[in-house]
């Protein structure tokens, strides 16, 4: 593999597909273009808006798909760093965050 790092694996919970499904199509595009870079940088995204880890949260992180009202919010967590894998835990509304 000339020493590449293979990809990401990115699972999403039911509760955010929900969520996903519910987006505005201009955000619903930066939803895939954020998931796209999970898929292939992983967990670290710092080019996105407030994007962070979460206090207090073990490889929890979260960003914001825009920068008008609402804002919209994404969650993420590594389940497994040396599987490299991770999970979409929250698409949706700042207001309804789990943070």
């Amino acid at each position: 593999m000339n020493g590449e790092k293979t990809a990401w694996k990115v699972g999403m919970t039911k509760k955010a597909a929900k969520g996903r499904d519910k987006l505005p199509p201009e955000i619903l595009d930066m939803f895939w273009a954020l998931f796209q870079g999970l898929l292939l940088l992983g967990p670290v995204q710092p080019k996105w808006p407030h994007y962070g880890k979460l206090t207090g949260q073990e490889e929890r992180y979260h960003c914001h798909l825009n920068k008008s009202r609402p804002t919209y919010v994404v969650v993420w967590k590594v389940l497994n760093k040396a599987e490299r894998l991770m999970e979409v835990q929250y698409v949706g509304t700042h207001e309804n965050a789990p943070y």
